[in-house]
């Protein structure tokens, strides 16, 4: 078992129940501009979808863990993985770039607590940090995305946590993209989903990053520009090459399946595309076997 993996068979993980992030349509309608989603999400329809998706998992064999409703943080906390990063010695809890996300790690770290799952550090201000720039490339490496969601003390604080267990942290510099407000991490551009396969989307890639998975023995599975607004980069690993991604993303579908993979697909238009949080911001995984 290893925490330190993107694409080991999935055998634990946390996930916020729609019912829990989105609560009701009232909650919705008072929150979803603020938070920069793309449209208002279709209450029942969300909840249809987080069960259908919820169920995947289960059936899957991974045992889940729930975070519970709390009034301290937003609808936001659906996409669960952003505010803490697991590693072999316990949870980093992070510290969120996003200002209407502030409280979702230690919301996070109460139910850690009292899971027993232990804590190995708190990222502190002025550090910020996100989950979703974080992504095991090996057990002993992890990439860290240097974005507008996380800054360059936070990776300093993430490396004095994680160079005492031989792990090192590599940076990557990420371009503006679509500004400060638009959510734009490592993993918008990068799914590990075998530890030699990765799903990326290299025009927003840069060149001595993916030249370093090239080097490291990666294949690439490139999404198209057609499909990456619809969250075609974004591929969760059940297992190695066997994978999880939003329904409507046909041709990196089949480019997963040449490359060996079995691809499993979700209705995600509410859950993921309105709020940009494909199926790995959907998990916060512990352990992989």
């Amino acid at each position: 078992m290893s925490a330190h993996s993107e694409s080991g068979k999935l055998t634990s993980l946390f996930i916020k129940k729609a019912a829990a992030a989105f609560i009701n349509d009232a909650h919705v309608s008072k929150h979803w501009e603020a938070l920069n989603y793309l449209g208002k999400p279709i209450i029942d329809k969300a909840f249809e979808e987080y069960e259908s998706f919820e169920k995947i998992l289960k059936d899957n064999g991974a045992e889940i863990f729930y975070f519970p409703k709390d009034d301290s943080v937003n609808m936001d906390s659906i996409y669960c993985r952003d505010a803490s990063i697991a590693t072999s010695k316990g949870m980093i809890i992070c510290n969120m770039g996003k200002e209407g996300r502030r409280n979702e790690p230690i919301a996070q770290q109460k139910a850690y607590e009292a899971q027993g799952i232990p804590v190995l550090g708190v990222i502190t201000a002025p550090g910020t940090i996100e989950g979703g720039d974080v992504a095991w490339l090996d057990s002993k490496t992890l990439a860290v995305g240097h974005t507008y969601r996380t800054n360059e003390e936070g990776i300093k604080q993430v490396k004095a946590l994680l160079n005492p267990l031989g792990v090192e942290v590599i940076t990557v510099p990420m371009p503006h993209y679509r500004g400060p407000a638009d959510v734009f991490h490592l993993m918008s551009v990068l799914s590990p989903v075998d530890n030699n396969l990765a799903v990326v989307y290299s025009p927003l890639i840069p060149i001595v990053f993916r030249n370093e998975l090239i080097a490291r023995g990666y294949e690439l599975v490139e999404v198209p520009e057609s499909e990456f607004d619809s969250m075609g980069c974004n591929v969760l690993a059940l297992a190695p090459r066997k994978c999880l991604m939003v329904k409507g993303n046909p041709i990196t579908k089949s480019r997963l399946e040449a490359a060996g993979c079995k691809v499993i697909e979700y209705e995600g238009a509410e859950i993921s595309v309105k709020g940009g949080g494909g199926p790995t911001c959907l998990t916060r995984p512990i352990l992989r076997s």
